[in-house]
């Protein structure tokens, strides 16, 4: 009885010391990894870039309008009357810079301003009348030398490096109008002349998709339409022999328009992809 307590206890006493030993020995088991890091804001920073396209007016329309003083003949103005549709279309090109916020992973919103100039070709167009001796002709002509905004940006990552965005904010560019009327009857000339150039501001509005094709490169497509309101210029018809002036005349057009233009942008990024986490053992 005695030999079998004994064994029992020693069989008792080597199960405890193994599951001792067994409990020192190290872990099989991975350590557990730090949970990812967030997305990089890839977009935050400033850029700069440059862009080309082309735009075209959305009011071609120059009207020009006559009225003779009395007691002339009111032919006189209804021949210096009449609305004319100068191309102002061209292509246009230059550059911007900006700054863009990255937020909530999928979000960004910013700031941009640009400036372009503008070519044009074929910006004047002409008329000519006849109303029994009186012969009149009338040209006007329309354009702008250079357009800029400056425009709010907020967009939306459909990936973290394609971006789809709506922007809007103030225009300005240099607007020119001039018209002219030429006029003969009896032997007797008459002509006017009138022209405005100053810079107009406005605003604008569009949208727009870029694409982050290198980590520090961009390219974008883009529309905006703009508005630069409407201007007026006006003069007097003048006959060589008359000493007054027989009629006057005003002329009147509005600088709005449509831009297409593709870009390409280079950011300075304030912050880059993290480094990847390597774990130790």
């Amino acid at each position: 009885m005695k030999k079998s307590l004994l064994a029992a206890s020693a069989l008792a006493l080597a199960v405890s010391a193994g599951s001792a030993f067994a409990a020192d020995l190290p872990s099989k088991k991975a350590p557990l990894l730090p949970p990812p890091p967030p997305p990089p804001a890839l977009w935050t920073g400033f850029y700069v870039g440059l862009n080309a396209g082309y735009t075209w007016s959305d009011s071609n329309a120059v009207t020009v309008g006559s009225g003779s003083f009395a007691p002339f003949n009111p032919i006189v103005g209804i021949a210096g009357s009449g609305v004319l549709a100068p191309n102002s279309d061209g292509f246009i090109g230059g550059g911007q810079i900006g700054y863009n916020y990255q937020f909530a992973n999928s979000f960004v919103a910013g700031l941009e301003a640009d400036i372009q100039g503008v070519a044009g070709s074929n910006n004047t167009a002409s008329s000519f009348a006849a109303f029994g001796p009186l012969a009149s002709s009338i040209s006007a002509s329309k354009s702008i030398d250079y357009l800029g905004t400056v425009r709010g940006r907020v967009g939306y990552l459909i990936t973290p490096s394609l971006l789809v965005y709506g922007t809007g904010g103030l225009a300005y560019g240099q607007a020119n109008l001039s018209s002219s009327i030429f006029q003969t009857v009896g032997g007797l000339v008459g002509t006017s002349s009138s022209a405005f150039s100053d810079t107009r501001v406005g605003w604008t509005a569009g949208g727009g998709v870029e694409w982050l094709f290198l980590p520090k490169w961009s390219a974008k497509v883009e529309y905006l339409y703009y508005d630069l309101g409407t201007v007026s210029t006006s003069s007097v018809i003048s006959f060589t022999g008359i000493p007054v002036p027989v009629a006057a005349t005003a002329s009147t057009t509005r600088f709005n328009g449509h831009v297409v233009r593709a870009g390409v942008n280079y950011h300075f990024n304030l912050f880059s992809p993290a480094a990847p986490v390597v774990a130790k053992y």
